[in-house]
């Protein structure tokens, strides 16, 4: 059965685990001794997960090796992966891993010989030798098991659209204007008026004069009607922002979780979880 590098299987596999990354855990034994670090991880054409491919330290050289998925506890909590009963004299014996090998049924038996060693010349009940039981791929599905709660949330957020325009201009009416203008005009009155008693002029001093002339220069007033333009109002265009609240409301579903047990059972629950086994 082929295997496949996670990345190759499915490059964004960080999506699929919520942003956590395999690749960036260390890799401790129970005890705390610090073995090494995530290289990679092998899966199956169904995209289970088959092995970690484990960097290592120990002392004398550093080699990579392949971790069966069923040995490992991953904690994305405390950034670790934790290991039960890695040695290393384990390590020692487990073939390396490189980015070329095959990793074909040959190699899987020599490295479960190594994590669990076969009975080999042992028989058992039957009389028959065989390999020792542990499933290595499945004892940590079996031993820790992860799903998702889900619940739906209203997200409010505003779009701004276009309601209508408003168009301000200006446009030319006429009409017809009056105006009254009061005008002056002068105008000669002649008198011949008859004395009311008769003078007796000196007729040494009179001299009669013929072609005398008597000048009245006469004025009158006409209108000088025109146009001037004036500024009559002035118009100013400018926008308010009215606001206001809208409510909405709609019906989300949340995922509760629903514990069952049977037998004389102590579960303890923490919330939220924080290991996260794959």
């Amino acid at each position: 059965m082929p295997l496949y590098k996670l990345e190759d299987f499915e490059p964004n596999y960080r999506e699929i685990f919520g942003g956590d990354d395999v690749k960036a855990l260390e890799l401790y034994t129970e005890g705390g001794v610090r073995v090494g670090s995530v290289a990679d991880a092998l899966v199956d054409h169904d995209g289970r997960f088959r092995y970690l491919v484990i960097d290592t330290s120990f002392e004398g050289g550093n080699k990579k090796i392949l971790l069966p998925i069923g040995l490992a506890h991953i904690h994305y909590s405390e950034k670790k992966v934790y290991v039960d009963g890695l040695s290393k004299e384990q390590v020692e014996r487990l073939p390396e891993y490189r980015e070329n090998i095959v990793v074909n049924e040959d190699y899987e038996e020599n490295v479960r010989n190594v994590y669990h060693p076969p009975i080999g010349q042992l028989t058992n009940e039957q009389g028959t030798s065989g390999y020792q039981a542990p499933d290595l791929f499945e004892l940590n599905a079996q031993d820790q098991q992860t799903f998702k709660l889900y619940e739906e949330r209203l997200i409010a957020s505003k779009n701004r659209v276009k309601t209508g325009e408003v168009t301000v201009g200006k446009h030319i009416e006429t009409e017809t204007a009056q105006v009254s203008v009061p005008l002056q005009k002068e105008r000669v009155v002649i008198e011949r008026v008859t004395p009311t008693t008769e003078t007796v002029v000196n007729a040494q001093e009179l001299h009669f004069q013929e072609g005398e002339v008597a000048r009245i220069e006469v004025y009158e007033e006409t209108p000088d009607i025109r146009k001037e333009t004036v500024v009559r109002e002035e118009v100013r265009v400018r926008k308010v922002v009215d606001s206001n609240t809208v409510e909405a409301e709609e019906t989300v579903r949340r995922e509760e979780l629903d514990i069952d047990t049977s037998g004389n059972l102590d579960v303890n629950e923490t919330n939220p979880p924080r290991d996260i086994a794959i």
